[in-house]
């Protein structure tokens, strides 16, 4: 048997000896693959082997590729971040992707601001705030707030309410409870301020003895100044942490900090959970569902988690808190010393990385291998039945719909109009059977004015495709927002918009790509060069995922309709005030939160406002007033 990619192989030579990382493409130039080596000609070389004994998911990849390039760099260190770093750009097909965990809550502190807030977040943002967790469940995060808001009494309001309260220098009714100590109105320094924000985020890192010896201090001190009622104050917040200690899981006698990480797999998908030990209690956990879409073992998919793990928690946690003292796996890494060297890299000092064999930590490696069991099990109830469906769907909308291929990429488009105003297009995709929101596209009509649904589709299909023909004469590593095809493409629609679609793809000469419609009032298909429609059978997979697809593509439309209308109602009145352009507008709104704040506010509110003087400001007060 012939190698696939035997008339792409470099010529001798050529290949560097050097450490590095290599990038296989497919004819589009699309990154499929992406691999590092100690030695990069070793390891290419080893694929153009006699394909009989390499694994079948290679020789997939192979049959795929067109070409291949490599990056060279000075150590292994370095190629492991370099390859978890081209990973994440390029989401290749044929590589393990670990996606990042947005769902999950977050404990924040906005560290950047001048009254830091404390919040509950689920979007990291990279900004200067200061992330705990992740935790399981929001209840859990939530409670843990009010517990320590009952002790350390910082604010949890947003920007626009205390710039309001800082205006009228009137604390609101979280002051009044003691849930917050009033920074707004100034009824505490922020060296005050400062110390609480400080005793909060040592008791997130697992501190708690010192607060409660801290707090102890405290109550002795009013006690013996017979301050009683200080003293009583002080008594029930050493409860209150005694209570958020209760529903910490203790792990170790010992005031260890170690990561702990276990697998389960099937071989075709692993489940990964990690426990985050401080101070020898659980302050959080992880857990991460993965394809197995390469021929890695359990250490080396572990290697590549640890470092898309801690590289994302870096500049998100306290700097001493990315890594654990130690790492603890149920599998070691074939390259252990490469994954020891960049934890000692993100940690400043040398992290052990093993695998325990008794004591404490071989306990809680057991409870987290426990763990990620429940959670594998899980999730194979739930998704047999989903991949089953999915697969199902697809070969069923090839048949029914007589395609010249599986519609593994389809592309749906809808238009969204009301009252003929703000026309838009969605573009959403699916692959797989999955939808691939980060390739989702919106579109602004720019030369169909009015309600024109077939020319707003033909405009939709003839700039998206341009735009593909375009990026193909650009270099590889050129920014692309449309550089792959989809196997179908989907219309929202009866035959005038199909045909508007398909005449936009004859003007461009683009071929090979099959497209159909979904027409809402009967779920009617209609296919081009056919009068009579399709009508796929009730109950069919195929149907319930082309619905499924056009419901999603209607949603994304819609939004953004919605965006673009509220964005001009709420700006109008704005952009009519001379002097006032985006920039001042959008500072207006950042500093009142709305524009019904604005409008309340006083020429010496507005003045303060960044780019306002008081000319400017008594001017946008007076037309407020007249309109």
């Amino acid at each position: 048997m012939d190698n696939p990619a035997a008339a792409i192989r470099p010529a001798a030579g050529t290949i560097p000896t050097s450490p590095g990382c290599y990038l296989w493409r497919d004819q589009h130039g699309r990154v499929i693959y992406v691999g590092k080596a100690k030695n990069l000609r070793s390891r290419l070389n080893s694929y153009f082997a006699n394909p009989d004994n390499l694994p079948q998911k290679t020789v997939k990849m192979l049959e795929m590729a067109a070409s291949v390039e490599w990056l060279v760099v000075r150590s292994d260190v370095e190629s492991l971040h370099l390859e978890s770093n081209l990973i994440k750009q390029y989401r290749p097909r044929f590589n393990v992707i670990f996606n990042d965990d947005k769902s999950f809550p977050w404990l924040a502190i906005t560290k950047q601001q001048a009254w830091p807030r404390v919040m509950v977040r689920r979007n990291i943002k990279h900004d200067g705030t200061l992330y705990f967790g992740p935790y399981a469940h929001v209840g859990a995060i939530r409670s843990t707030l009010d517990l320590l808001l009952s002790i350390y009494p910082v604010r949890t309001c947003t920007n626009a309410v205390f710039a309001s309260h800082q205006r009228s220098q009137k604390p609101c009714l979280q002051y009044h409870i003691r849930r917050c100590s009033g920074p707004c109105a100034g009824l505490i320094s922020r060296e005050e301020y400062g110390d609480l924000l400080a005793k909060i985020e040592d008791f997130l890192k697992g501190n708690a003895k010192g607060v409660i010896e801290t707090l102890t201090d405290h109550m002795q001190t009013a006690a013996a100044n017979q301050a009683f009622e200080e003293a009583a104050r002080y008594r029930d917040q050493i409860e209150a942490v005694q209570l958020a200690l209760a529903k910490q899981h203790v792990v170790s006698s010992s005031d260890a900090n170690y990561d702990v990480h276990a697998t389960e797999s099937d071989g075709l998908e692993m489940a990964i959970y990690t426990l985050f030990v401080r101070q020898g209690k659980v302050i959080g956990h992880h857990n991460q569902i993965v394809d197995i879409v390469e021929e890695l073992e359990s250490g080396e998919l572990i290697a590549r988690y640890l470092v898309n793990l801690y590289t994302r928690r870096t500049g998100a946690v306290p700097d001493e808190d990315v890594i654990g003292d130690e790492v603890l796996v149920s599998a070691l890494p074939p390259n252990k010393e490469t994954v020891a060297a960049f934890l000692h890299e993100l940690k400043g000092k040398n992290v052990p990385l093993r695998v325990p064999q008794r004591g404490d930590k071989a306990k809680v490696l057991e409870l987290a291998q426990h763990n990620a069991k429940e959670v594998f099990t899980l999730h194979r109830l739930k998704r047999a039945k989903d991949f089953n469906t999915r697969s199902q769907a697809i070969e069923e909308l090839a048949q029914y719909l007589g395609l010249s291929q599986a519609p593994l990429r389809i592309e749906c488009y809808d238009i969204s109009t009301l009252q003929g105003t703000n026309t838009v297009a969605s573009m959403v995709v699916m692959e797989d059977g999955i939808p691939r929101p980060s390739e989702y596209r919106r579109f602004k009509m720019k030369t169909v004015h009015g309600q024109d649904d077939f020319a707003s589709m033909y405009e939709v299909i003839h700039r998206r495709f341009s735009q593909y023909l375009e990026e193909q004469t650009l270099p590889h590593d050129a920014p692309k927002k449309f550089a792959y095809p989809p196997h179908l493409i989907l219309i929202d629609g009866g035959k005038g918009q199909l045909n508007a679609a398909v005449r936009a793809l004859d003007d461009l000469g683009i071929t090979g790509i099959d497209i159909a419609s979904l027409a809402k009032k009967q779920e009617e298909v209609f296919l081009p060069g056919r009068a009579e429609s399709i009508m796929l059978p009730r109950g069919s997979e195929a149907l319930f995922f082309l619905i499924r697809i056009r419901d999603e593509s209607h949603r994304f439309a819609i939004t953004y309709h919605r965006t673009l209308r509220n964005k001009r109602m709420t700006t109008s009145v704005l952009d009519d005030i001379e002097g006032v352009g985006e920039k001042r507008r959008s500072a207006l709104l950042k500093q009142f939160g709305s524009l019904k704040q604005v409008r309340a506010a006083s020429v010496d509110d507005i003045a303060q406002t960044p780019g306002f003087s008081r000319a400017l400001a008594e001017r946008v007060v007076d037309y407020l007033s007249r309109h």
